[in-house]
């Protein structure tokens, strides 16, 4: 190498390397990349187990007890597929019901259920009619009228003055022939008896009976009243032989043949 191209070599300017490469390369600021975490995500949502509270001690002695009794027929020998049966109990095996719905004799057992009953309401009745009266006063009260001329003619009935209100009762078993409006009498019962009686109960503003119905001696049927011709309240009670048109007779001597005095 000469001396001039040495000196050339010397005298070169100095390259500022840092400043070339900035030059050249664009200028980037690191910043570091954080993953967002979405609120709805499973991420966000993920809980942490509870501890167990104050009822694991009773889970846990039921699932204890549970195991046992699982155990009890394999430590016993016993099988869990047993059935129990009519004979099990005490019970006769032909008392158990068919699929049909019913017994298989209870065609017998009807039969006797039947004649139980019949039986017992046969003894029924007749003690009821042991202790029920056939025939009775149809109130209570003091004899003003007997059956017998009044006032220039005859008095068909008798009367039984007593206070308004007093009930009135049939005064033997029957039936309702007619209610209501009647002359003289203000309002009328006709009930004919069993017997063939048709007695005629009048005066009176209330009655609780109607046509065709069926009454017992000393059954009530109305109040004593003061309706139609009546100088006062009371009864006026007449008993009529064949039907509602028949001949009156005594109401005192019918009394008397059913063994009752007035």
């Amino acid at each position: 190498m000469s001396r001039s191209s040495a000196a050339q070599v010397l005298d070169r300017p100095e390259t500022d390397y840092g400043t070339a490469a900035a030059d050249v390369l664009p200028r980037r600021t690191f910043r570091p990349s954080i993953p967002r975490i979405s609120p709805t995500s499973t991420t966000a949502r993920r809980r942490l187990p509870h501890p167990p509270g104050r009822r694991a001690p009773l889970w846990f002695a039921a699932l204890v007890a549970g195991a046992l009794l699982a155990g009890i027929p394999g430590l016993t020998g016993g099988s869990g597929d047993e059935s129990a049966t009519a004979s099990d109990f005490g019970l006769d095996a032909s008392a158990e019901v068919n699929f049909a719905g019913g017994m298989e004799d209870a065609g017998v057992r009807r039969g006797i259920t039947e004649a139980e009953a019949q039986a017992r309401l046969s003894e029924l009745a007749a003690s009821r009619a042991a202790r029920e009266p056939k025939t009775v006063v149809p109130t209570k009260g003091r004899l003003s009228t007997c059956f017998c001329m009044r006032w220039g003619q005859m008095h068909y009935g008798i009367d039984l003055a007593a206070p308004l209100g007093t009930p009135i009762v049939a005064a033997a078993d029957g039936v309702v022939l007619k209610t209501g409006p009647a002359s003289g009498y203000g309002n009328a019962i006709y009930i004919e008896d069993t017997e063939g009686f048709v007695h005629v109960y009048g005066h009176m503003r209330y009655w609780n009976v109607e046509v065709g119905q069926v009454v017992h001696a000393g059954e009530q049927i109305a109040k004593v009243g003061n309706e139609g011709r009546s100088t006062g309240p009371h009864l006026h009670w007449e008993v009529r032989r064949d039907d509602m048109h028949g001949k009156p007779i005594d109401p005192q001597g019918w009394l008397a043949d059913h063994g009752i005095k007035l």
